[in-house]
């Protein structure tokens, strides 16, 4: 809005010419606000964006372990924020489940037998409402769960109060500490009396502890569904040393999570972190995406469609084929750091974007992450001495180098969509429906069907959660003929596609 000294004169004949005059031409719109002014402001935006519904600002910054908190039906085995909140988190809920009709759907279809009955699962994933949907869904299954959050930024308080006042044992919080993060993932597994048999994991951090701390749980747990990149790769190491103890299922690479949470998630959700956390526009932008999976691909789609100038760097050759078909032009990472205005990783892998890359960026160059590991940036180099770390807003920080260059890091390194924006719940649902399914195959498989190895989701499986998504759309799969299934070779009902089929 302008200002009382500015003077608006309209005037023209045959067209209409808009002038704005400024009566002082001397208002310093540039000039930055004083230390204290920025600190001021970022510590109540910081406030306010990370607890919306925080009433009590000394509560803040209480530490949620130093609180002593009950639901409403007397039940203190949770640790979330404020469990006031769950009213809040109630209703984010059942919006998400709008757009969840396939985990509804199971619940439904669950109403005569449990399939999950008698199931102990203990999950490690990002808590927000759409996490919630799945919970609850377990639960409708005839699962007992308990639950901590893989991802120190990513928690939604209120949903994690809603779920703790529905008597989800949920131990997360937005902006955990390290020590916080293992704290709550202890609290979740090491429980007198309850002994978990499934273990539902994003990264792989949850089957990391009890791996290290409670190795003999794995003598009662039927197996390990896990749907990261990062937590395969762990998981498939572990395998390969053969130190991994029960059957595990790989839903990363199970289609339905492959390409429609990492490629059509992260197309929508890039553009809503970067939005939320810089205010950027993103025509003319030089951007360079490390990594050409899924996710990248996600990424570069989105950003050439805003008009951006997008580069990508990758170690596969068929990747980066891909990438050049696709009219991106390939580069190694040091041909264009000095002039790129936006770096983000979307590798899976560590030291990717080093201290030597961070020296040579541009001032004001953003660098964020897209990967679920928080090691694709090398953010501990940046925690030196002669670097002065500024809070900008929630999950925003400008490093600052002596010469006054600096850099816009978001989420510390993080995992920006679900760190710093939202992610498309319908998306999501395809995801949680694949984990759900995936629990139940192995839960319920007969002994020896499954040995001590990790294993893809079964095609037919896939198709399945694909199906019970198509009504949505008010979609009509074509059928069959008995005449063309047998000429193809296939069963009517499928599945239609052999495994090595790549969509």
């Amino acid at each position: 809005m302008l200002s009382n000294k500015k003077k608006y004169i309209v005037s023209g004949n045959s067209g209409i010419k808009a002038q704005i005059q400024f009566a002082d031409q001397k208002q310093e719109f540039n000039k930055r606000p004083t230390k204290i002014g920025r600190r001021s402001l970022s510590r109540s935006i910081s406030q306010s964006s990370t607890d919306s519904y925080s009433s009590d600002s000394s509560d803040d910054e209480t530490s949620p372990r130093d609180k002593q908190q009950k639901n409403s039906k007397g039940s203190s085995d949770f640790c979330v924020k404020n469990i006031k909140q769950a009213e809040f988190g109630r209703r984010e809920i059942e919006i998400a489940e709008q757009e969840m009709p396939a985990l509804m759907a199971l619940r439904k279809r669950a109403q005569g037998e449990k399939p999950l009955a008698g199931a102990k699962i203990v999950g490690c994933t990002h808590i927000t409402a759409q996490t919630a949907v799945l919970m609850e869904t377990l639960g409708a299954l005839g699962a007992q769960c308990r639950w901590a959050a893989c991802n120190i930024y990513s928690t939604l308080n209120e949903v994690a109060a809603a779920l703790a006042e529905s008597g989800f044992p949920v131990f997360a919080w937005k902006g955990e500490s390290e020590d916080d993060f293992w704290w709550c993932i202890d609290r979740c597994v090491n429980v007198e009396g309850w002994q978990p048999n499934m273990i539902l994991d994003d990264g792989g951090d949850l089957t990391h502890w009890i791996y290290k701390k409670y190795p003999n749980m794995f003598k009662k747990i039927k197996g390990i569904v896990e749907e990261s990149v990062t937590g395969v790769h762990r998981l498939y190491q572990l395998s390969k040393a053969g130190k991994l103890c029960v059957p595990a299922m790989n839903v990363n690479d199970s289609v339905t999570k492959q390409k429609f949470d990492n490629l059509y998630c992260c197309r929508e959700s890039i553009l809503d972190g970067l939005k939320r956390t810089t205010d950027m526009m993103f025509g003319g932008k030089q951007v360079v995406v490390c990594g050409y999976g899924e996710v990248g691909k996600g990424c570069c789609a989105a950003l050439k469609a805003m008009g951006s100038i997008v580069y990508v760097t990758e170690i596969d050759p068929i990747c980066a084929l891909q990438a050049c078909m696709d009219g991106f032009r390939l580069v190694k990472l040091n041909e264009v750091i000095r002039q790129v205005d936006i770096v983000i990783t979307c590798t899976g892998n560590k030291n990717v974007v080093t201290r030597e890359h961070l020296d040579r960026m541009k001032n004001s160059c953003i660098v964020c992450n897209m990967g679920h590991s928080n090691t694709e940036i090398d953010v501990a180099s940046l925690r030196t001495p002669e670097l002065t770390w500024e809070r900008v807003r929630s999950q925003v920080d400008h490093v600052i180098w002596p010469d006054g260059k600096r850099i816009v890091l978001l989420a510390e390194g993080r995992l920006l969509n679900l760190s710093c924006s939202t992610v498309p719940t319908f998306v999501l649902s395809i995801t949680a429906t694949t984990q759900a399914l995936a629990l139940i195959e192995l839960y319920n498989a007969p002994e020896g069907r499954y040995k001590q190895d990790v294993y893809l989701l079964p095609k037919k499986m896939d198709e399945y959660v694909a199906s019970l998504h198509l009504p949505t759309f008010d979609a009509h799969l074509t059928e069959l003929t008995d005449e063309q299934a047998k000429y193809l070779g296939l069963n009517k009902n499928g599945p239609f596609k052999p495994n090595y089929y790549r969509y």
